[in-house]
């Protein structure tokens, strides 16, 4: 449950544990029995560790814009497109031979996303 601060008029600031339901009503004040109204303040994101702070702006984020996986630059081209790899036109032969743009044979690499060492 959230804390929430309230104003006692004549006992001063104090703090409640209380329902999200019931963060507006007014709240008897703990020393005097008084009615205090409650009082806007900054949240105490000072407090949290790191780790919670960037869980806590992560599910804001994604609250009011979600990421699908089909979002971003490789929703755009499928495995494999030539639309921006230029210069090389796949024309496969029955030796499995591609022609580059200037006609000459070479061999395909074996694996072409595997990066050698």
């Amino acid at each position: 449950m959230p804390i929430y601060d309230f104003e006692c008029a004549t006992c001063g600031p104090f703090a409640v544990m209380r329902r999200m339901a019931d963060r507006d009503t007014p709240c008897h004040c703990p020393d005097c029995g008084g009615e205090g109204t409650r009082v806007m303040t900054a949240p105490s994101l000072a407090l949290m560790g790191g780790a919670s702070r960037a869980a806590h702006a992560t599910n804001e984020r994604a609250a009011h814009a979600p990421r699908h996986s089909g979002d971003g630059p490789s929703s755009r081209h499928r495995s494999g497109c030539s639309c921006c790899a230029g210069g090389k036109v796949a024309l496969a032969g029955a030796s499995g031979q591609t022609s580059t743009a200037t006609g000459g044979l070479k061999r395909p690499a074996g694996r072409p996303w595997m990066i050698s060492h």
